[in-house]
C-alpha cells in the first residue's frame, strides 16, 4: 500500500529516490547532505524537491565545490538549494528559509 503525505501530496517513495540519489562518492558530500535532509528534507514542497534532485544531477566535485562555497551555481534557484544545504550544515537552517 502506497500513503501519500496529505500535507504535502507528495508520495513518501519520493523521499527515499532522493535520499538514494544523494548517496556519493564522496564523504563530505554524504555529510553535508545527510544533515540537510536530517533537519529539512520532509519540509520540502515538490517544486524545491525538483531543485534538490536537481542539484544531486552534478559531479561529485562540483558539488563539492558549490557547498563548500568554492563556487557558486549558474541558476539561482539552485544556489538557493546550495544555501539551504550549507545552512544545514551550518546548523543555521530555518526550515521555513529554503
Amino acid at each position: 500500500m502506497n500513503i501519500v503525505n496529505t500535507a504535502t501530496n507528495i508520495d513518501p517513495k519520493r523521499y527515499d529516490r532522493i535520499r538514494w540519489h544523494a548517496r556519493r562518492g564522496l564523504l563530505e558530500n554524504d555529510i553535508l547532505l545527510t544533515r540537510f535532509f536530517e533537519v529539512a528534507l520532509m519540509d520540502l514542497s515538490e517544486p524545491e524537491l525538483q531543485q534538490l534532485d536537481t542539484l544531486l544531477r552534478l559531479g561529485d566535485n562540483e558539488l563539492l565545490d558549490i557547498l563548500m562555497e568554492r563556487k557558486l551555481c549558474e541558476d539561482a534557484t539552485l544556489q538557493q538549494m546550495a544555501n539551504s544545504i550549507i545552512n544545514a550544515s551550518k546548523g543555521k537552517l530555518n526550515t521555513r528559509s529554503i
